[in-house]
């Protein structure tokens, strides 16, 4: 159990303790559960959360999309399946500025859900203070559920 090493060495600032040539494979592994990441933070940044309620008579999809305005935004409805989906990029023009160094950003995300009895017409989208409300309304199809009995 001596060899046992912490869980991050390179933040507690200890030394190679004979690791010799995995040294890189261990740092690498400890950057993978480390927060600070990219790729593990780039998760959470690129996707919105979407709330789905259901009442007798409509579908209501509640997305946060804060920052994003109408038209970057598009929702589709195929059989059933609605698509959200944002696609924006980030392009400040400054005039008279000497840089060394200007990054631009672009995102994309989506988000599919299935609603079974939705109608593909009627449905209705606003986007307000950076919340997109859908309201999906249903149509009434026969309960085509069999009652299977068991021998």
């Amino acid at each position: 159990m001596a060899g046992l090493v912490p869980y991050n060495r390179r933040n507690r600032g200890l030394v190679d303790r004979g690791f010799g040539d995995f040294r890189d494979f261990y740092t690498m592994v400890d950057d993978f559960f480390n927060d600070s990441w990219p790729s593990r933070r780039s998760f959470a940044r690129d996707t919105f959360k979407i709330d789905v309620q259901e009442n007798d008579s409509e579908y209501l999809i509640e997305a946060e999309l804060p920052g994003v305005d109408r038209e970057e935004v598009n929702i589709d409805m195929n059989e059933g399946r609605m698509t959200i989906s944002v696609q924006r990029e980030e392009n400040i023009n400054e005039e008279n500025k000497n840089y060394v160094h200007k990054e631009r950003r672009f995102s994309s995300m989506s988000r599919s859900l299935y609603l079974d009895d939705a109608k593909s017409d009627g449905i209705k989208a606003k986007l307000e203070n950076g919340v997109l409300n859908i309201k999906v309304p249903k149509e009434s199809k026969p309960d085509s559920s069999v009652k299977i009995d068991i021998e």
